[in-house]
Formats: structure tokens, C-alpha cells, sequence
């Protein structure tokens, strides 16, 4: 088998939220590709300390996805050093924990404070907007590029709150996923297919990746909910992804635009 199309041999690439749990993952899969990274994220320290695992693969970028100077200045960075973008991953969003966090009342929608909305959609789509708006523009501008946004399967379906639910307390103190987060990832499949069909003629493709739970040691009581709505019975390893980004990312997906693939143990398709 040829693998030939899946090299990223000297592409550069920027993944937003880079620092995280599945940026870390997006930027190894890329690198091990033979691309080189800037790893952007508004935590500057957990960057630059993936970076230094990662040798002069990758570079640590201070990017606030919510300030629209902070993303410019993160461009120019990136054209002054190395003079190209070829890859875009908008990865940075707000995901709520709710045994982590202790979200209970506050996460319902009847609670569910203005600022918090207004706060986790400026990082998880108004900086995804304004991320393609600046590195997709200036692919546009030149030689052309891929931009993949990453959304979730609850981008095509909806939470189930039961996953969540809390043994002694009653209805209206029961903790959710919020509703921005399905919002978000929802909207993100429009900004896709909407990029993809303004930049097709300009050698753009914009396509999505929505990643089904993954497991970090969550509770075995939320576990074992989540699994028994997945066919294949296991949420993913956080390394499962890789190959996806792999392909969608280099010329192995060279006639793909506009779409959304959908990796989540089958949890979908019930």
C-alpha cells in the first residue's frame, strides 16, 4: 500500500487549544506525519512544556482564541519564522467536566448564566471564525491549505443527560452537559461546509472531525453509562484520532471538503 499521499513532510501547521488533551494528540499525529507544529494555546506554560517533549517538531504559541489581535499577532509569528501556514486545526473550546468541575444547578438551562454562553462560544466558535478568518485567508491569498475544525458527535446528536444524573438529588438540581456545547460543535459543521464552499476555488478544503468521549479515568459509574450507549462498548484511547487527522489533513483526502466524519464506536447510528 502507498502511503506517499499521507506524508506532511514540510508543512507547517497550527492547532488551537494545543496544550489540551486532544490538541496534544492532533499536533503528535501531524508531527508524526513529518509536519512541524506551533502548538497555540491561552495556557502558554502547558505549551511550551508539550513542546519541549516534542524536540524542534513544534513551537509553543500564546494564543487567545476570544481576542482577535492575539490571533493576528499569532500570524504574523508564524510567516515571520517560518513563512507559510499550511494547516489549520481549530481544536480550542470550553468542555465543561461535570465530576471535575462540580457543575450540578448552574449547568441547566434554566440557570444557565448569559456570560458562561457568551464566554465558551467566543472560544469554541467565534475563535474557530476568527482563526480561519486570518490563517484561512492568508491560505487563500497564496498557495491554499486545510482547515479542520474539530466538533463532537454531540454535533449530530444530542446529550443524553442520563450519563450525568446524580443519586439524591431531584430534577431541577440534576447535573447536564450545558447547552453550549452542542451548540457549538453543531454551528462548527456550518462554519465547515460554509469555508468549504467559499475557498473551493482557492485550493482551501475544510472539512470536521467529531470524536465520540474519550477516557481519562472518569468515574466507572459515568463510564459504564457512556459504554452501554456505544455498540462497540468502550469510549476511545485519546490516541484513536491520529489517523483521522492524518488523512484529513494531508492529500490523502485531497477530493474531500465541506464534510464531517464521524468516529464514535458507532455511538451515533442508534
Amino acid at each position: 500500500m502507498n502511503f506517499e499521499s499521507f506524508d506532511l513532510t514540510g508543512k507547517i501547521a497550527l492547532v488551537t487549544g494545543g496544550g489540551g488533551l486532544l490538541g496534544r494528540q492532533h499536533a503528535k499525529a501531524l508531527i508524526d506525519s513529518g509536519a512541524f507544529v506551533w502548538v497555540a494555546d491561552n495556557n502558554f506554560a502547558s505549551a511550551a512544556e508539550f513542546c519541549n517533549e516534542l524536540m524542534n517538531h513544534a513551537a509553543p504559541l500564546h494564543m487567545d482564541v476570544t481576542n482577535e489581535e492575539s490571533i493576528q499577532r499569532c500570524l504574523e509569528v508564524v510567516l515571520n519564522k517560518k513563512g507559510v501556514i499550511d494547516i489549520l486545526i481549530n481544536n480550542a473550546a470550553i468542555d465543561p467536566k461535570v465530576e471535575k468541575d462540580q457543575i450540578f444547578e448552574a449547568s441547566r438551562l434554566e440557570n444557565f448564566s448569559l456570560e458562561q454562553w457568551n464566554f465558551q462560544l467566543n472560544v469554541g466558535l467565534t475563535g474557530a471564525f476568527v482563526c480561519s478568518k486570518y490563517f484561512g485567508g492568508w491560505m487563500a491569498a497564496n498557495k491554499g491549505g486545510v482547515i479542520l475544525n474539530i466538533a463532537s458527535d454531540l454535533s449530530v446528536i444530542a446529550p443524553d443527560q442520563r450519563i450525568y444524573r446524580k443519586e439524591g438529588l431531584n430534577d431541577e438540581q440534576q447535573p447536564v452537559k450545558p447547552v453550549t456545547y452542542s451548540v457549538i460543535k453543531t454551528a462548527l459543521l456550518g462554519l465547515t461546509r460554509y469555508l468549504a464552499a467559499y475557498w473551493a476555488n482557492k485550493g482551501v478544503r475544510v472539512n470536521a472531525l467529531s470524536p465520540g468521549g474519550v477516557y481519562v479515568n472518569q468515574p466507572e459509574e459515568f463510564v459504564n453509562r457512556l459504554c452501554n450507549l456505544i455498540p462497540i462498548g468502550r469510549m476511545a484511547n485519546a490516541d484513536e484520532y491520529r489517523s483521522a487527522v492524518q488523512f484529513l489533513c494531508s492529500e490523502a483526502s485531497s477530493y474531500m471538503t465541506g464534510q464531517n466524519i464521524v468516529i464514535d464506536g458507532g455511538r451515533s447510528i442508534l
